[in-house]
C-alpha cells in the first residue's frame, strides 16, 4: 500500500480542492493513460487495486506508471467518542485529485489491450475517467 515513509506533520487540515489541475495534467512518460474528469480523494488502496487489475490484464507486459501519490493523511476518531477531546489519530492517506489529473500511464502494449486495461483499473477508482492517447502515436 501506497504511503509516504516519513511525513513533516502527522496531521493535516482538509483544505479545499477546486479548480483544474495545472500540474500532471498531460501525458509524461506513457503513450496511453486515463484521466480524472471529476475531483476526489484516492486512497492508497484503491490506487493499488487498479495497479494490480490494470498489470494483470496486461499480463505484466509493456510498462505502467502511477502519476498520482497518496501524501495527505486522513484522520478518524475510535467509534463510540464522546464529541470533543482533540482530533483524531491518522488512519491513513489520500491523494488529491482535480478534474485533468493524468491518473495511470502505459507503454509497450497495443491499444485495444491498453484501452481494457485501462478500463478495469478505472473501475476500482471513485473518480470518473477517459482513456487518453499521445498525440503524436501512430497504430502499426
Amino acid at each position: 500500500m501506497l504511503q509516504p515513509n516519513k511525513t513533516k506533520y502527522r496531521k493535516q487540515q482538509k483544505g479545499k480542492m477546486k479548480g483544474l489541475a495545472f500540474r500532471g495534467h498531460e501525458l509524461a512518460f506513457g503513450t496511453f493513460g486515463i484521466k480524472s474528469l471529476n475531483t476526489s480523494f484516492i486512497t492508497g488502496r484503491q490506487i493499488e487495486a487498479a495497479r494490480q487489475a490494470i498489470t494483470r490484464y496486461m499480463k505484466r507486459e509493456g510498462q505502467l506508471w502511477i502519476r498520482i501519490f497518496p501524501d495527505k493523511p486522513i484522520t478518524k476518531k475510535p467509534n463510540e467518542v464522546r464529541m470533543g477531546k482533540g482530533k483524531g489519530a491518522p488512519e491513513y492517506f489520500v491523494a488529491r485529485v482535480k478534474p485533468g489529473t493524468i491518473l495511470f500511464e502505459a507503454e509497450g502494449v497495443p491499444m485495444a489491450i491498453a484501452k481494457e486495461a485501462m478500463r478495469l483499473g478505472a473501475q476500482k477508482l471513485p473518480v470518473i475517467t477517459k482513456f487518453v492517447v499521445r498525440r503524436d502515436y501512430v497504430e502499426e
